[in-house]
């Protein structure tokens, strides 16, 4: 069982707790894909994933491929996550 997953974050969770739910759900999405792919270094590189106004960010400790970006997108864009294309990726070191 994997324990060290990312923090989850969202602006104005506090009046929409319903962002908190979407970016769960997108995040059991974005690692369901990369399980499928067999994409072992997929959960280890993720920090944080934060939604401000319908904007996802996701926040890498190492530079993530392409297709684990793309991951982000599909969630992101489907029936459970925004239906946009919004998707800003970060990369910042542990401890930083």
């Amino acid at each position: 069982m994997y324990l060290d997953h990312p923090k989850i974050s969202a602006t104005n969770s506090n009046t929409e707790p319903d962002r908190i739910e979407r970016l769960n759900r997108v995040y059991g999405y974005a690692v369901g894909q990369a399980d499928i792919t067999g994409d072992g270094a997929f959960l280890g590189k993720l920090s944080q994933l934060h939604d401000h106004k319908g904007n996802l960010i996701v926040v890498w400790f190492e530079e993530p491929t392409a297709e684990q970006k793309d991951y982000w997108l599909r969630a992101w864009r489907s029936k459970i996550g925004d239906e946009s294309t919004q998707v800003e990726h970060r990369v910042e070191a542990q401890g930083g």
